[in-house]
């Protein structure tokens, strides 16, 4: 789980890669879910938070330029 602090570290197009990493990891994450084979079903929200916080950064930065 990374901290708002270490998104607000990264460069606007570093966020969006890392945004576009992050849902496909989710998407990966929650097939593995619908299959039975997700044990630890914790980071499906783990992954959807760190995916607003870096969205909300990005939003953050928008705004500043």
């Amino acid at each position: 789980m990374a901290k708002a602090k270490e998104f607000r570290e990264m460069t606007a197009e570093a966020l969006k890669a890392k945004v576009g990493e992050l849902e496909n990891q989710l998407f990966t994450t929650r097939l593995q879910a619908g299959l039975g084979k997700l044990e630890n079903t914790s980071i499906l929200r783990h992954l959807r938070k760190d995916i607003a916080r870096a969205q909300t950064v990005l939003g953050q930065k928008a705004t500043k330029a």
